[in-house]
C-alpha cells in the first residue's frame, strides 16, 4: 500500500515537473503558486496517469512491438506521448484537467515524465 502511494506521489511530481518545464502542458488550477488545489489536481491526474499506464500502455506496447524493435526502442517515446495525451483527454471529463497542446509537447512531456520517474525511482526503490 505504501509503495502504491509513493508511486502516485512520484507520478504527481513528474507531471508537475513536465507542466513546469514543457511549454504546451498545463494543469488546471496551477497558477504559479503551489496550493492545496494544485496538490489535489496533481494527485487526481497522477491516479488517472497511473491507471492509463497500468491498463492501456502494456496493450499498446505489445501491439507496437515490431515498431519498437524496428526503431531500436525510440517508438516508446511516441507511446509515452500517447499515454500522456490519453491522460489529458480522460482528465477533461473531471474538474482537474491536464492540457497537452500538441504532438511535440506530448513527446517532450513524456520524456520528462520518464526521466523524473526513473530518477525518483532510484531514490525510492520498490520493496519487491
Amino acid at each position: 500500500m505504501i509503495s502504491l502511494i509513493l508511486r502516485l506521489v512520484i507520478n504527481a511530481v513528474a507531471l508537475w515537473v513536465a507542466a513546469k518545464v514543457v511549454t504546451g502542458i498545463d494543469i488546471v488550477g496551477m497558477n504559479g503558486s503551489f496550493t492545496t488545489d494544485t496538490a489535489i489536481s496533481l494527485l487526481v491526474l497522477a491516479v488517472i496517469f497511473t491507471l492509463v499506464n497500468a491498463l492501456v500502455k502494456p496493450i499498446v506496447s505489445l501491439l507496437s512491438l515490431p515498431l519498437v524493435i524496428l526503431t531500436l526502442g525510440l517508438f516508446t517515446l511516441v507511446i509515452n506521448a500517447l499515454m500522456l495525451w490519453l491522460t489529458a483527454w480522460l482528465s477533461s471529463f473531471t474538474d482537474y484537467g491536464l492540457t497537452v497542446a500538441g504532438f511535440w509537447a506530448a513527446i517532450w512531456g513524456g520524456l520528462i515524465i520518464a526521466i523524473v520517474n526513473f530518477l525518483l525511482g532510484l531514490v525510492v526503490p520498490d520493496r519487491g
